[in-house]
């Protein structure tokens, strides 16, 4: 998925192995690009696993800190409009907003979720939280 922000931008779905790199896109969000069109927002599924080339930083020049080097795409505060729902799940248990993500970040998309064959195994893959 894409945030809504980025709803009137170019993108495509991510696939295994993609290499990408985190980018403003002009739209109030931040997303994934690939390096080779940083037009075009790359979108994950809920569930899509990353690996990243460095720790990742968010926050900005004045306050920053590292999280992990592995994060799991989730969609997070689905049931509010108009906000962002991208989010990065850490090994820790930290969900962190995409948008929040430092720019030029690399990451490798290293496994896809499995696709849901019943109602009840797509409830499951469900994962709502709260960021604040």
């Amino acid at each position: 998925m894409c945030d809504y922000s980025l709803q009137n931008v170019t993108s495509r779905a991510a696939k295994v192995g993609d290499k990408l790199i985190t980018r403003d896109f002009g739209t109030g969000t931040r997303g994934f690009a690939a390096p080779e069109d940083l037009t075009t927002a790359v979108c994950l599924l809920p569930g899509t696993e990353l690996a990243f080339s460095n720790p990742v930083v968010i926050g900005n020049w004045l306050s920053r800190r590292s999280l992990g080097k592995t994060a799991v795409f989730r969609q997070v505060d689905r049931e509010i409009p108009r906000t962002h729902h991208d989010a990065l799940e850490f090994p820790n248990g930290e969900t962190v907003l995409l948008t929040c993500l430092a720019e030029y970040q690399n990451a490798t998309v290293l496994q896809l979720p499995v696709r849901p064959e019943t109602a009840a195994e797509a409830e499951a893959q469900k994962r709502v939280a709260y960021v604040g």
